[in-house]
C-alpha cells in the first residue's frame, strides 16, 4: 500500500494542529458552531442526533494490520466500543466528544490515517474494488490509479469549495464493482484498438435525491491524461454548478440540464489547454506508483487442499462459509475471504473494538497484514492460502464474523438512519432485524440466492437503494415511519435504477413485503436466475401485486 513521505506526514500533522486550534477557539467562545461547521466538516465530523459522528478516510478500503489496531484503540477509548463501516469503504465513530477528536486525529496521524475530505463540497474518498490486485477477471490494478487522484485531489486549492460533494471511482475489472456509473466521475478501464490502456469515462452519476446513471463523456481517454480530463471536468462543473440550491448542485443536475454533448463540448476546450500541461502523467509515474502495490511474496501451490475438502464434507458450517464468503484467487492456491459484518441481530456494518483486533491478527497471521472494507460494509481479507481456510475460518468464528450470509439477502446495506442520523427520515437499523428475522433459515437464503438488498433512511440514499435488487426508502407521513420499496436497481455494468413497487407500505409490513417478493421470485424463475434476472423476464406487476394483496 502507499506509504506516507515526510511531505504527507507533516501535512497530515499540520492539519490536525490546524483543526485542535480551531475547536479550541470554538469551546473559548472565539468561533460560534456556525463559524465551526465548514472547518469540522472538512475534517469528517458532523453533528448527529446524539453526539458528533467522525468519519475516517480509508482511501479505497485499503488498511493494514497496524491501522486496523488503531481503529479498535479509537474506538475503544473514545467511543462506545465498535465502528461502523460504510458504503464508500470509510469507517465512522458515532460517539466522540469534540474535545478529543483533535487527539483521535493525531493518532491516526501515526498511523498514516486521516479523515480530510471524509465531508464537506469537496472531492471525497476515492473507492474503487475491494478485490483490486486479486480478481479473477482484473485487467489492471486500480489502485496506483486511484491513489494518483487521491494525490491530486487531496486540499486541491482550486476545488475545496465546490457546489456540492464529489465521489470518484476507479475499476480495473471487467465486473464493475466500484458501480463507476452512480459517481460524479466514473473511470472504467479499456483497451482501445492498439491495446492500449485506458478508461471509459463516465460523469454524473449519482443517488440521492435525483438518481441517475452517469453518462459516457469520453469512450477512451489515455490513461497519462486522467488528471487533466477530471481537472477539465471539475473546473466545467466548478464554473456552472449550481450554489442557490443544495438539491441542485450535484454534477449530475448540471450535465442534465446542459445535455451531456454540451458539457463534453464545454469540458473538450478547457482540457485543450491543460492536457499537455503539468497534468500530463507519464510512463515513471505509474511505475513508481505502482511499486507501492506489488505482489505479496505468494507461494507456489496448486488449488485445491485435502483438508479442507474433507472439512467441507465433514462440517456444513464451513461448507457453507467456504461456498459463499469465499472467493476464486488469481493465483493457484489462494482464495479471496469476505469478513461478513452482518451477524443477525449487529447493525450492519459495525464490528467491536475486539473484533477489529482479531480481524488484524488474522491478517497477520493468514494474509500479509493486509485488510480491505468494501462497499457492502463488509471486510476482505485478499490473499489466504487455501490451506489454511480452516483455521481462518475457526478464528473468525470464534469472534462472530463467520456469519456465510455474502450476497444473500441477510447481507444486506443498511444507512444509520434515524438511530443516529440527523438528515433520517425513518429507521434502517430495525428494518434491518425485522429483515433477519423473517429469515433465519440458512438453508432457505442458499436456495434464493443473490440477492442485494439496500436500505437508506431518507432520500439522501447514503444505502444506495435505488440500485438494490430490492431497495428500501424510509419516509416520514406526518411523524409516522413507512417505507416505499423498490425492485430491479443494479450498480453493476448493467447499471439500472430500481422499479418502484408502489405506495409507502407501514413499518411493520417491511419484512413481510421482503418475503412476498422473494415468494414471486422462487414461483417465477426459471433455471439458475437471479432474482434480478427474473424481474426483468416478468417485470414489476407479478410483485406488486403480491405484495399488496398481502397488505390489503
Amino acid at each position: 500500500m502507499y506509504t506516507y513521505d515526510s511531505v504527507d506526514k507533516t501535512i497530515v500533522k499540520e492539519r490536525v494542529a490546524q483543526f485542535r486550534d480551531q475547536v479550541q477557539r470554538h469551546l473559548d467562545g472565539e468561533l460560534t458552531a456556525a463559524d465551526l461547521q465548514p472547518l469540522r466538516l472538512r475534517n469528517g465530523l458532523y453533528m448527529q442526533i446524539h453526539a458528533h459522528m467522525l468519519r475516517v478516510s480509508i482511501p479505497y478500503g485499503l488498511i493494514n494490520a497496524e491501522q486496523m489496531r488503531k481503529l479498535a484503540h479509537i474506538a475503544r477509548k473514545y467511543d462506545k466500543g465498535y465502528g461502523h463501516f460504510t458504503t464508500r469503504q470509510n469507517i465512522q465513530y458515532n460517539w466522540p466528544e469534540l474535545i478529543d477528536v483533535p487527539d483521535i486525529l493525531d493518532e491516526l496521524a501515526d498511523v498514516e490515517m486521516h479523515a480530510i475530505q471524509t465531508s464537506g463540497n469537496c472531492i471525497r474518498n476515492i473507492s474503487s474494488d475491494q478485490y483490486a490486485g486479486v480478481a479473477t477477471d482484473e485487467i489492471i490494478d486500480p489502485r496506483p490509479y486511484c491513489e494518483i487522484i487521491r494525490q491530486w485531489s487531496t486540499l486541491h486549492p482550486e476545488f475545496y469549495w465546490l457546489p456540492r460533494k464529489f465521489k470518484i471511482a476507479v475499476t480495473g475489472a471487467t465486473e464493475d464493482r466500484a458501480a463507476v456509473q452512480f459517481h460524479d466521475i466514473g473511470l472504467e478501464v479499456v483497451h482501445n484498438e492498439s491495446a492500449e490502456i485506458g478508461f471509459r469515462v463516465y460523469v454524473g452519476g449519482g443517488l440521492g435525491r435525483t438518481p441517475v446513471i452517469g453518462k459516457v463523456i469520453k469512450e477512451f481517454l489515455p490513461r497519462d491524461d486522467i488528471l487533466s480530463y477530471c481537472e477539465a471536468i471539475l473546473r466545467v462543473y466548478n464554473l456552472h454548478g449550481r450554489r442557490d440550491n443544495k438539491y441542485k448542485a450535484r454534477i449530475k443536475i448540471l450535465v442534465n440540464a446542459m445535455g451531456i454533448e454540451s458539457f463534453r463540448d464545454e469540458v473538450e476546450s478547457e482540457w485543450a489547454h491543460i492536457k499537455e500541461g503539468e497534468l500530463k502523467l507519464h510512463d515513471v509515474d505509474f511505475e513508481t506508483m505502482s511499486a507501492f502495490f506489488p505482489s505479496p511474496a505468494y507461494e507456489e501451490l496448486s488449488d485445491g487442499d485435502e483438508r479442507v475438502n474433507k472439512w467441507r464434507q465433514l462440517d456444513s458450517r464451513f461448507k457453507n462459509w467456504f461456498d459463499n464468503n469465499t472467493v476464486q484467487h488469481k493465483q493457484p492456491g489462494y482464495r479471496i475471504v469476505n469478513i461478513s459484518l452482518k451477524e443477525h441481530g449487529v447493525a450492519p456494518g459495525d464490528i467491536t473494538d475486539e473484533q477489529m483486533d482479531a480481524v488484524a491478527d488474522i491478517a497477520d497471521k493468514y494474509s500479509f497484514g493486509e485488510i480491505r472494507s468494501t462497499h457492502e460494509q463488509n471486510l476482505v481479507l485478499a490473499d489466504v492460502r487455501e490451506q489454511d481456510l480452516l483455521d481462518v475460518w475457526k478464528a473468525l468464528d470464534t469472534q462472530r464474523l463467520a456469519t456465510a450470509n455474502i450476497g444473500s439477502v441477510n447481507d444486506m446495506i443498511c444507512c444509520p438512519g434515524l438511530d443516529f442520523c440527523s438528515l433520517a427520515n425513518a429507521s434502517s437499523i430495525s428494518i434491518a432485524k425485522q429483515i433477519n428475522d423473517k429469515f433465519t433459515d440458512f438453508n432457505e437464503l442458499y436456495d434464493i440466492g443473490e440477492v442485494k438488498l439496500k436500505m437508506s433512511g431518507c432520500m439522501n440514499a447514503c444505502g444506495h437503494h435505488h440500485v438494490g435488487h430490492i431497495g428500501i426508502l424510509g419516509v416520514d407521513k406526518k411523524g409516522v415511519e413507512w417505507y416505499q420499496l423498490t425492485v430491479g436497481g443494479d450498480a453493476s455494468n448493467k447499471a439500472e435504477l430500481g422499479t418502484r413497487l408502489g405506495p409507502a407500505i407501514a413499518k411493520e409490513k417491511v419484512g413481510d413485503a421482503v418475503s412476498d417478493i422473494l415468494h414471486v421470485y422462487r414461483d417465477q424463475r426459471e433455471g439458475e436466475e437471479r432474482l434480478l434476472d427474473t424481474f426483468r423476464r416478468i417485470g414489476v406487476e407479478p410483485f406488486k401485486e403480491r405484495v399488496y394483496a398481502e397488505i390489503n
